[in-house]
């Protein structure tokens, strides 16, 4: 499987409300073993811990993942580069995850309509 090399190329994300570390590695294009080290790295990034030490996600995370994910591989920073624009924050990199926020509602509301059509 090719990796997306943006996250523009990335899936939609499901209407769930959880998703497993191995759903989250392919809809970010990241393997699972980095996300494990991104929660050490990232604060922020805290998914719920159920029976057995598995890892939840939730939609934010998954966002989170994919900016971290654009910081780090598209735009070159480093871990801690990331780690600070993250802590601090960014007008832009809001802007960026609210289009991000846009493109997923089309795509799924495009669904819901494909599904009613039927």
């Amino acid at each position: 499987m090719l990796e997306p090399s943006h996250n523009d190329e990335l899936p939609p994300i499901p209407g769930k409300r959880y998703f497993t570390i191995g759903e989250v590695s392919e809809l970010c294009a990241v393997k699972p073993h980095v996300l494990r080290y991104w929660e050490q790295e990232f604060p922020q990034l805290n998914p719920v811990k159920r029976r057995g030490n598995r890892r939840y996600y939730q939609r934010e995370d998954v966002l989170m993942i994919r900016q971290i994910r654009g910081l780090l591989y598209e735009q070159g920073f480093t871990i801690g580069g990331a780690r600070l624009r993250m802590t601090n924050g960014d007008t832009e990199d809001d802007s960026q995850q609210y289009k991000q926020l846009l493109r997923q509602m089309i795509a799924e509301l495009e669904d819901v309509l494909v599904v009613l059509a039927n």
